[in-house]
């Protein structure tokens, strides 16, 4: 009589896969903590953050859902560092450890990274890594005017917060001192400690129930089986080499990045070569950023079901010229880095449509069009021409996560007003509003600006805000692209609009750069369109119909660049 009972490997296998659900859900209920508990906007808000859980060996086993790549991807790799500087054995329970390190971090300054061990009995079975963005970092601010790191702000080299839970007075006291929001920084950072510490009793919790004394042998199936569902993603895809080249607009003149992509048997590789040297301002991009949303760019068409982790982002290897725009060498200023990091999807998509120009989508507005606002405070040389102002009235530093739209999909229209590839959420204006003396005037749609195509991209917005007092000035420190250099459309579809900002004056004001909004006046931002996707003059009229009657076109651009196509 055959038996039907499961073999020993079968329950394993069953086994292995409800701790992995389980550590999935330690991991994001890890970030919500960090969300619940945040002091700043740009975490409790927009979700702009990342939580893992990793090997003693600093191998990332599972991330949560919640998070940017930027952070997640580049988080993946900055816990090898932390260990280089506080070897396993030297951890114990109860410390924390913690940096800020853009070329060890996640690429700038402002984000905060950091590790905390777990042991199990008296055995080190886990780290867990967690970060987020801090609303200040002293320095020029979120500026990207800066020629140099050191003129970005507090530069905290790898360091023990806690030692076995007593936390280091002097390097809170460091931190205290150079930074505009103290309370709002610290309260951040007591956050990250948080959300790590509630990860870690969660995972011992996973450990009692399953009856494991360790990570070891789950984590590595987890990354083993990952790393082969990548590799079996990779045999999917046509093999060969394909290059791409994206302009996009820099600060001073326009930046260069050029691409080539070869999927080969076991691996993706991804050279920069030909990309734009780096530059004497705060555009400049760590190789830990390039390589998180390089790889994300790439998951995103290639085994995008397959899980983050160690195993699966091994099979994708960057390479880019040190010393160039996306792999700048210390102390580059970096403040910005975002504006250009978060294109490399897009350079990725230009050189993969040639392998399957049926899979992938058209540009996007691609980086944030985030409003740094800042009031109350001296504005000495705000820009260039501009005289020296006390700005009046209580001080503020408020950031608006704000988006463009993404290029037009395969089969679909691009997203409107969409944070990709960053996934960070717009801020509410009833949240800024209540903490900031600012008003929101107008958040809209921007009809038109969706490269028109087969499928139309995506709409940007308008914002107009100003200073609720009449009376008072405010700063803007502006960190925009695609102003000279719109999103592009593929295979026939048109350009997305460019964006541009200004003053309800009249005044058209630089994308990049600190520069004041008078009092009185109110600032008008524009963020950009994505590309469409096709022929404009093939979109189902249904569709055009609809957007007609929706006012995301209008009847000029439906003339001119659907029916007249």
């Amino acid at each position: 009589m055959t038996s039907t009972s499961p073999s020993s490997d079968a329950r394993s296998r069953i086994r292995h896969q409800l701790a992995w659900n389980r550590l999935l859900s330690v991991v994001e209920e890890q970030a919500q903590v960090l969300i619940r508990s945040a002091f700043g906007t740009a975490t409790r808000e927009a979700g702009d953050l990342s939580a893992g859980v990793f090997l003693p060996d600093g191998r990332m086993i599972a991330q949560a859902v919640t998070g940017t790549p930027g952070h997640v991807n580049a988080m993946a790799e900055s816990v090898k560092h932390f260990l280089r500087v506080f070897p396993a054995e030297t951890l114990r329970e109860g410390d924390v450890l913690l940096t800020n390190d853009p070329w060890k971090g996640t690429g700038h300054l402002f984000d905060m990274t950091m590790v905390s061990p777990v042991f199990h009995g008296a055995r080190l079975v886990a780290l867990f890594a967690s970060t987020l963005h801090v609303i200040d970092i002293g320095g020029i601010g979120s500026s990207a005017d800066g020629l140099e790191v050191y003129h970005e702000g507090l530069f905290l080299p790898i360091v023990k917060l806690f030692h076995a839970h007593q936390a280091d007075p002097g390097v809170f006291a460091i931190i205290r001192a150079n930074v505009r929001e103290p309370e709002q920084v610290e309260g951040d950072l007591y956050a990250l400690v948080a959300c790590n510490e509630v990860g870690g009793r969660r995972l011992k919790d996973l450990l009692r129930e399953f009856e494991l004394d360790d990570l070891e042998a789950l984590g590595n199936t987890i990354i083993e089986q990952s790393r082969a569902a990548m590799l079996h993603a990779i045999a999917a895809w046509p093999q060969g080499s394909w290059s791409h080249r994206l302009t996009i607009d820099g600060y001073d003149a326009p930046i260069d990045l050029a691409a080539r992509v070869t999927v080969e048997p076991g691996r993706i590789l991804v050279d920069f070569d030909g990309t734009s040297p780096q530059v004497a301002r705060g555009i400049n991009v760590v190789k830990a950023y390039t390589d998180a949303y390089t790889s994300f760019g790439i998951r995103c068409l290639i085994g995008p079901d397959v899980p983050n982790n160690a195993g699966s982002l091994s099979v994708v290897q960057v390479s880019a010229p040190e010393g160039s725009i996306l792999n700048a060498r210390f102390p580059a200023a970096v403040t910005a880095r975002h504006i250009i990091g978060q294109m490399l999807p897009d350079v990725v998509f230009g050189a993969l449509r040639q392998a399957r120009p049926d899979q992938v989508p058209a540009e996007g507005s691609s980086s944030l069009w985030n409003l740094h606002l800042v009031g109350g405070e001296p504005l000495a040389g705000a820009s260039a021409g501009q005289n020296d102002a006390l700005i009046a009235g209580q001080r503020f530093n408020a950031v608006s996560f704000s988006t463009g739209g993404t290029g037009a999909r395969p089969g679909k229209d691009g997203l409107s007003v969409t944070s990709y590839p960053s996934g960070v959420r717009n801020v509410s204006i009833e949240i800024l509003e209540a903490a900031n003396p600012l008003v929101f005037e107008r958040k809209e749609y921007r009809p038109d600006s969706g490269g028109p195509g087969a499928q139309r991209g995506g709409l940007g917005q308008t914002i107009a805000v100003r200073h609720a007092d009449p009376a008072a000035a405010m700063i803007i420190a502006a960190a925009f692209d695609r102003v000279v250099h719109p999103a592009r459309g593929a295979l026939g579809g048109h350009d997305g609009a460019p964006g541009r900002l200004g003053l309800a004056s009249g005044m058209a004001l630089r994308a990049k750069g600190r520069q004041l909004i008078p009092a009185g006046d109110t600032l008008v931002v524009e963020t950009p369109g994505g590309g469409g996707l096709g022929d404009p003059a093939t979109r189902d009229p249904a569709l055009l119909r609809d957007d007609r009657r929706l006012g995301l076109v209008s009847a000029e651009q439906a003339r001119g660049s659907y029916l007249a196509s």
